[in-house]
């Protein structure tokens, strides 16, 4: 990515050729993945690492470039902290980014020193706003990534960029259930090594506070309803939100770093499978559930992984072609196709089983 760039002569041209590397670094893993040389979980790795790059990058080039128009503010520091599944490592070719963009300076000198000076929060929102816009803008080379930043706090109604103590004070005083369940998978992907243990420790904060166990588990439980009744779950092949699917065995490692990180901090894990590994070890999740979710999430992983590439909107096996099919039933490891709709039926059976053997079996208030 750095040789790329090296020779970029403007803007312009530097957003062009990011997108390009971009693209090259998707087609690359695609290929990879669809010809079997990749597993899944290593080309979600892959995805991420080439989002964490570019989001690296981009970072540097717009700080620059708006420190040119607007100069810098005291003691300053951004961080871009990925979330979702950027966040755990998990990426597709088609993931957007979910990001938060969090902030600091000196409060006794708020306003920029350049040429068109800005004050802090209008500085960092300004400055937030030209990073999505340097990821989605069209250029020749088409988007980037498409960015969300509904997980920042207060969501749609928030500020872009948040400021650390109000990050804070918000995660400790505000925020929902949902939202601490989206904060398990928050990794700093590019600040000073200072800030990005400053908001690690916040985050960790948060996370490791005593909870009461069926409050947790009801509001993990009414929020999968409701994601039910707006995505509905009854498609097997919809392996994200199909009843047992990739949500419920996401649900159930966000819940439970939730309920124990208090008491066992060690079970805190950005991905999803490292928290089912951590759990079991750990003795809160027996051996043989976590054998079940994990064989599961990679089933829905290598799929998902080939879905993703090769299909627009739903998969539908009877509109998908011979070829397609082909891939996806080597990808599952089964003789034929209807053995692995079969196995995926069976697969979500066991899940959802595990869920509410979990959710619904603990202590309620």
């Amino acid at each position: 990515l750095e040789s790329t760039l090296a020779d970029a002569n403007s803007y312009e041209e530097f957003l062009d050729r990011l997108r390009l590397f971009g693209q090259e670094s998707l087609l690359l893993i695609g290929t990879r993945i669809l010809s079997g040389t990749v597993s899944a979980q290593h080309a979600s790795v892959a995805f991420a690492d080439v989002a964490e790059g570019i989001a690296h990058t981009v970072h540097g080039l717009v700080m620059d470039q708006f420190a040119e128009q607007h100069g810098r503010i005291k003691d300053q520091e951004t961080a871009i902290v990925a979330m979702g599944k950027l966040g755990s490592r998990e990426m597709t070719a088609s993931s957007d980014l979910d990001l938060i963009l969090i902030y600091d300076f000196d409060h006794e000198a708020p306003e920029s020193d350049g040429n068109r000076p800005l004050e802090g929060s209008q500085y960092f929102a300004r400055l937030t706003q030209r990073l999505i816009s340097a990821f989605t803008t069209r250029t020749n080379y088409g988007v980037l990534y498409e960015v969300d930043m509904r997980l920042r706090p207060s969501g749609r109604a928030g500020p872009l960029a948040s400021r650390i103590d109000s990050f804070a004070e918000y995660q400790e005083h505000e925020a929902w259930t949902w939202e601490h369940m989206a904060l398990t998978r928050a990794r700093v992907i590019s600040a000073s090594p200072a800030f990005q243990a400053k908001i690690e420790a916040v985050i960790r904060d948060v996370l490791t506070r005593k909870r009461e166990t069926g409050i947790i588990a009801n509001d993990v439980l009414e929020m999968r309803r409701a994601i039910a009744e707006e995505r509905g779950e009854s498609d097997i092949w919809d392996l994200k939100n199909a009843a047992g699917g990739m949500v419920d065995i996401e649900f159930i490692a966000q819940y439970l770093q939730l309920i124990h990180a208090a008491e066992k901090p060690e079970i805190l894990n950005v991905s999803t499978v490292q928290v089912l590994d951590n759990a079991a070890r750990l003795g809160v999740l027996p051996q043989s559930d976590a054998d079940t979710l994990r064989a599961a999430s990679r089933l829905y992983h290598d799929l998902t992984q080939i879905i993703r590439l090769c299909v627009i909107g739903k998969f539908k096996p009877e509109t998908a072609g011979e070829d397609l099919l082909r891939v996806l039933t080597r990808a599952g490891d089964a003789p034929d196709f209807s053995a692995l709709e079969a196995r995926v039926r069976e697969t979500q059976n066991e899940v959802r089983e595990v869920f509410l053997k979990l959710l619904e079996g603990s202590p309620r208030q």
